[in-house]
């Protein structure tokens, strides 16, 4: 059958609006709305046959039962329950009442065309709904990652639900001072509720003094609020690339990290203020620096960056250290494959399995005879401290195995993560402020 055919019969169904009629039509023809086709299918067949197909308004259709003729109405509401949101992307989706679908699937049965003919009506109601949206509020749609979805629920009129993606900025931190951890630890003992059970009800948690985390202070806690508060947002989640142990000092280049904001009301602050105002904030414990503004899946990339880490170590031997043996060790131990079983300072929160990690490079010197600056570079994973201690046997080889002299590191701080892909930072996982 032709075009002009089918159109016959499907008008032969009942009264259909020029949206409906020309629907199941969108793939023979580009460049025309529904409507337009429905109009100009209906203006031929009429010249043809010398018969009045009366075009039919969108109230009086059996298919759409009028919601073809409320595209502007449901983008003023949408666009209504956008405001005093920022945002460039959108997109539209719509919840169909069970009937209108059963319709638009009975329309194409009934005159014999195929049952995925054309376009779907929701297909329709979201495309011309949010072309309307993009012109009212100056924005972009976005069918990937947009920064607002719109849900248009049909059954109840007039109800629209406002979706709002989370924003996110990057940048890399330092941790200049020790016992910070990067994220916030609830108390282990009381579960991060700051109370215990007493003979007379509840009282502060003895362990952690009533405050429910174990640490003061955080990473997460002088990063993320700040940038929740900047985008308006109702909470901040803080995603590193790997973390560095409480005591240990992060410095040189930084960890890269990304602030996650959930429901912002802002997508866009001054990342140079927001900068200044953590590094304020922070007092010289914690320093961010390079913030930009992110994509999501910047995220992922920072908790799946398989990175190499170079650390400086204060040693502290029990015994005294020959010079020649202890630079013979080092000389062993760079370019070496370490097998670590699970230490015991993290055996309660970490799998207890062997893992292999190399080091790539070791130097040092002894300060005296029992205490050495050790600076060593190695793959992610490597526990360097039980790579000088040994971990009572846990880790082979190791420092102190070598020597056969007891050892601990007494300070450590990560200089560099260096991230084996050399397109980390590439444009395309940022946005314009």
């Amino acid at each position: 059958m032709t075009v002009i055919e089918d159109a016959r019969a499907l008008l032969e169904t009942g009264p259909l609006c020029d949206a409906c009629l020309g629907r199941p039509f969108a793939d023979r023809s580009f460049g025309l709305t529904n409507d337009e086709r429905g109009m100009g299918l209906r203006t031929t067949i009429a010249l043809e046959d010398d018969t009045d197909y009366e075009s039919t308004p969108p109230e009086d259709c059996w298919v759409c039962e009028g919601f073809c003729g409320e595209y502007d109405a449901w983008a003023d509401r949408v666009a209504e329950a956008l405001e005093g949101v920022h945002f460039e992307t959108y997109q539209v989706g719509t919840r169909t009442p069970p009937l209108i679908e059963e319709n638009d699937a009975l329309l194409r049965a009934d005159a014999g065309l195929d049952e995925d003919a054309g376009e779907l009506f929701k297909s329709e109601f979201n495309r011309e709904v949010g072309k309307r949206v993009g012109q009212k509020t100056d924005t972009m749609v976005d069918f990937e990652r947009p920064d607002v979805l719109a849900l248009l629920n049909l059954e109840r009129d007039g109800d629209v639900e406002i979706q709002v993606n989370p924003a996110f900025v990057y940048g890399r931190y330092r941790k200049l001072e020790r016992d910070i951890p990067q994220t916030e630890w609830p108390c282990r003992e009381c579960g991060g509720s700051g109370k215990e059970l007493g003979p007379d009800g509840e009282v502060d948690c003895e362990y952690c003094g009533g405050s429910g985390y174990l640490y003061d202070d955080s990473v997460e806690g002088y990063v993320a609020p700040l940038v929740r508060d900047a985008m308006e947002g109702e909470e901040g989640v803080f995603h590193g690339a790997g973390r560095e142990d409480v005591d240990a000092r992060m410095l040189e280049h930084g960890r890269p990290f990304v602030a996650e904001v959930k429901k912002p009301h802002y997508r866009s602050p001054d990342v140079e203020a927001l900068e200044a105002r953590i590094n304020e904030a922070a007092e010289g414990a914690v320093e961010v620096e390079g913030l930009r503004l992110a994509t999501h899946e910047m995220v992922e990339r920072v908790k799946e960056l398989e990175a190499s880490k170079t650390y400086r170590m204060d040693v502290e031997f029990d015994e005294p250290v020959d010079e020649a043996e202890f630079q013979a060790a080092l000389d062993e131990l760079e370019g070496t494959t370490v097998e670590q079983f699970t230490p015991e300072r993290v055996d309660h929160r970490r799998a207890s399995i062997t893992r292999t990690r190399d080091v790539y490079e070791v130097d040092g010197e002894l300060e005296d005879e029992r205490h050495a600056d050790i600076e060593l570079h190695g793959a992610g994973g490597l526990y360097v401290k039980e790579l000088v201690s040994s971990d009572n046997g846990r880790t082979e080889p190791s420092l102190s195995g070598m020597l056969d002299i007891d050892a601990e590191v007494t300070a450590l701080d990560v200089l560099d993560v260096q991230g084996e892909d050399e397109a980390f930072e590439q444009d395309e996982f940022f946005r314009d402020a």
